[in-house]
């Protein structure tokens, strides 16, 4: 297994969880009423969603973990809390703005400014070849059916044969059956405490077809 962390000046990776949060739930509604068609929250996920976003990931794997969607890092700040330090942390957003905080914020995190529909090429540009943990809280019933499913391969097929993709939602209704349908193993946290509650998909176990064993080693 890799070790390739990403330390602050610190020693730590970027700023203790939860500092900026106040300035980042500001910037999340600007954007939210200046793009309404590409932020998909009128609100930042809370504490409660994204401490449920980051379980099961462990520091002592050393794992690569990939963020999409990051808006203003909530789910960010358990990510840097959970890897204490160690493996990797690549975080994906496409929003100018949002990755200008987040590179105030977690000052060292691999920001990348990108859209997440292009993740297969994004991960062969930093050298990434498989994944232990996908975490997104991109609104995959939002994208058209060709990026989505793009998406959603490219994840898959980049997964660590125990690795696993962890959905954040706030329309589980409309997701279940599409992650059944892929994964092996899926199961749902119902998180109420959110605004709107919503909750997080654990998937393990890709069948949707792609690469096997070591071959992107």
């Amino acid at each position: 297994m890799r070790a390739s962390t990403r330390a602050g000046g610190d020693g730590t990776l970027g700023f203790p969880p939860g500092a900026g949060a106040g300035e980042g739930r500001w910037l999340f509604l600007k954007r939210f009423w200046e793009q309404r068609s590409a932020v998909a929250s009128v609100s930042p996920s809370s504490r409660w969603l994204a401490h449920s976003a980051a379980e099961g990931i462990r520091p002592e794997d050393d794992p690569t973990v990939v963020e999409l969607g990051a808006g203003t890092g909530p789910i960010t700040a358990e990510l840097v809390r959970a890897l204490a330090g160690r493996g990797r942390l690549v975080v994906v957003e496409r929003d100018a703005a949002f990755c200008a905080h987040l590179r105030r914020r977690f000052p060292g995190v691999e920001v990348v400014r990108a859209d997440a529909t292009g993740l297969d090429a994004l991960l062969d540009d930093l050298g990434i070849g498989r994944v232990e943990h996908v975490v997104s809280a991109l609104p995959m019933w939002w994208l058209p059916d060709a990026p989505r499913h793009r998406l959603l391969h490219a994840i898959g097929d980049r997964l660590d044969g125990t690795g696993s993709l962890h959905q954040v939602t706030t329309a589980p209704w409309l997701q279940g059956r599409l992650y059944r349908g892929l994964f092996q193993e899926v199961r749902f946290r119902f998180v109420p405490l959110n605004l709107p509650p919503g909750g997080v998909y654990q998937c393990r176990g890709w069948r949707g077809g792609g690469v096997t064993g070591g071959e992107r080693r």
